[in-house]
């Protein structure tokens, strides 16, 4: 069997373009041969790209969905439009949505909304009418559908109103690392990892950390924080400085040198020994309040995926999925931007540490059912099932 698969990957730096290159090579080790035919292709050539490209070699185009990325909704639009016998099969990463906003302005409000933000936020909900006709259409053409939750697979078939057979769900696949046991827990070690920037909820892990030690200066001894991740210059800064700079100043402001250790761009083989450095991973990531005037997002987190495979536990708000990801006994959630709850949390944890340990034994389990190998075959069955339907 032969696929093309459609999208972003290293060295773009994504949550997704990393999955795509995993899924990738541990779809081939099945005996899947996958080629990526718009790899490198810009925007502007992709209609050329597309015509170009001889797609009957192909038994089914697969595309990865989400992040913000057009290019790859545009494309199986062209397929749908083009050639519409071929087997279109996506992964949603970012559901209740495939796209979130338009692929296009009307012409002449393209510059405007490049150089006004506002703008750019009018016009998407304006024109969230048409998107959302054309998601539909598209999510509709599409022989399966797969979601990494339940309850992303549920909010997306109910908003692109599509048949439940063409639904899937196939959990985030987690890599496979040797169980490794989490340091003493005389201190209590937490890790916040992945990309640094806005809406990763890490200024609320700073105040509830400063609020608890407000509360009880005796554990400043007690507890520290690693922030570690990838930086994205184009999501990182902003006029007037930069976001890491800010987060900085922030962590001296509230008097948190000596609890807070950086860890910046992580070479991809440093990521299991880094995190099993820890205890916990606390992700308290935020809704964004643009989006939510569009829809409900309810995707996972590559992190989370790295903190299963690692056997280690999340403390995580309750955005995206997480209350399903952290429901088999591996980690807690608590609302989002509540400082004082998360606060709450880490109390607890420091109260009782073998709540941590409990966590630990949880996520082994939770890897163990959801290495990449597993992973993959239960997709090679999907596009062998969608190759077949399609005739």
């Amino acid at each position: 069997m032969k696929i093309a698969l459609l999208s972003p990957l290293p060295p773009e730096q994504s949550g997704i373009a990393d999955y795509a290159q995993v899924f990738k090579n541990h779809l081939s080790a099945c005996g899947v041969i996958v080629e990526t035919p718009l790899k490198a292709v810009s925007r502007d050539a992709l209609e050329s790209a597309m015509k170009k490209t001889d797609w009957s070699r192909y038994d089914v185009v697969h595309a990865e969905l989400g992040g913000g990325g057009l290019q790859e909704f545009a494309a199986l639009q062209w397929l749908m439009r083009n050639r519409p016998e071929l087997a279109l099969t996506a992964t949603v990463h970012d559901p209740e949505r495939l796209v979130w906003r338009p692929l296009r302005f009307p012409l002449g409000f393209d510059k405007l909304a490049q150089n006004w933000s506002l703008a750019d936020r009018l016009l998407t909900v304006l024109l969230d009418p048409l998107t959302l006709r054309a998601e539909r259409a598209l999510a509709g053409h599409l022989k399966k559908v797969i979601t990494l939750t339940h309850t992303g697979g549920q909010v997306l078939r109910k908003r692109m109103r599509i048949d439940e057979s063409a639904s899937v769900v196939i959990p985030h696949g987690v890599v496979q690392v040797e169980n490794r046991p989490p340091p003493p827990i005389d201190t209590l070690y937490l890790l916040y990892f992945g990309f640094i920037y806005r809406g990763k909820g890490i200024e609320d892990i700073l105040q509830a950390l400063a609020l608890l030690l407000e509360r009880q200066p005796e554990l400043k001894k007690k507890v520290r924080l690693t922030l570690a991740g990838g930086t994205e210059p184009a999501m990182a800064f902003k006029p007037g400085g930069a976001y890491i700079d800010g987060l900085a100043e922030s962590i001296r402001q509230l008097g948190l040198e000596q609890n807070i250790d950086w860890q910046l761009d992580v070479p991809e083989q440093q990521i299991a020994e880094l995190i099993q450095a820890h205890h916990c991973m606390v992700l308290p990531y935020r809704e964004s309040r643009k989006l939510a005037l569009l829809g409900q997002m309810r995707g996972t987190s590559g992190a989370l995926a790295w903190a299963t495979a690692c056997g280690r536990g999340v403390l995580a708000s309750d955005a995206r999925a997480f209350a399903e990801e952290l429901s088999y006994g591996n980690g807690q959630v608590f609302p989002q931007g509540d400082t004082a709850a998360l606060a709450a949390e880490l109390e607890r944890l420091l109260d009782t540490p073998q709540t941590c340990l409990d966590w630990v034994d949880a996520a082994e389990s939770r890897g163990r059912k959801r290495a990449w190998p597993q992973v993959a075959e239960q997709f090679a069955s999907l596009f062998k099932e969608a190759a077949c339907t399609s005739g």
